[in-house]
């Protein structure tokens, strides 16, 4: 007699959902928290997750995982590229200057850190000298923000600077060619600009942010 297999449950069906999403595959359970879990419990276990990783070399210099910060329903998650000194020694994302800067950005279209938007890196640990994360380093990291995006299902990304926008764009192209229009990760409208350590440093830059700004306003306002 053929042995009739017991029907899935809607967990269980969203679990599998859930890795094929990931990783694409099914995978064991218990390593990555669930997509069915509240938010705030899935990015507390992520961010659990984070601090103990070794899957790449950034970890042997660390002082603080950086696992991002904000709202749990935001309109906007922004990517930068990677932890700072500062951020390193803090554990939180964008502090220093550039992040002072950030938020200035922020307010200018309607937007706040643990009001309405989130903000992470393509690397959660400190690259040595805050050099460019290799791909090895963000493709070892890129699991952590994708399961970020998918948990908090934000209306728009804002990726800032050329890492953060090639990573996810699956791109070579500079950040001068990317900026200035609408791209997608997986069906999220997603808008590159300048990074701000850049515009610091180059102050004529700061129209063409300006513009993606309004650009990204349009995928959020009501």
């Amino acid at each position: 007699m053929k042995k009739t297999q017991a029907p899935s449950s809607p967990l269980q069906d969203l679990n599998l959902l859930e890795d094929y999403f990931l990783e694409g595959f099914a995978r064991e359970r218990g390593d990555l928290p669930s997509l069915a879990a509240p938010v705030e419990k899935q990015l507390q276990e992520l961010a659990g997750q984070i601090s103990r990783c070794v899957r790449c070399g950034l970890h042997t210099a660390r002082t603080r995982t950086v696992p991002g910060e904000g709202a749990v329903a935001p309109l906007v998650l922004v990517i930068g590229e990677g932890p700072g000194e500062e951020e390193d020694r803090s554990g939180r994302p964008f502090v220093g200057r550039a992040g002072q800067y950030l938020d200035k950005w922020l307010q200018a279209i309607d937007l706040a850190r643990g009001r309405n938007c989130f903000i992470a890196n393509i690397v959660k640990c400190r690259p040595p000298g805050n050099r460019d994360p290799s791909p090895e380093e963000s493709a070892a990291c890129l699991p952590y923000l994708a399961r970020q995006i998918a948990c908090l299902r934000p209306r728009a990304l804002l990726c800032l600077g050329r890492i953060s926008a090639q990573v996810l764009l699956g791109s070579s192209a500079g950040i001068g060619s990317l900026r200035g229009r609408v791209h997608a990760y997986r069906d999220i409208p997603l808008v590159p600009t300048y990074h701000p350590s850049a515009v610091l440093r180059d102050s004529s830059l700061r129209q063409a942010v300006w513009d993606d700004l309004k650009l990204l306003r349009t995928r959020f306002a009501p």
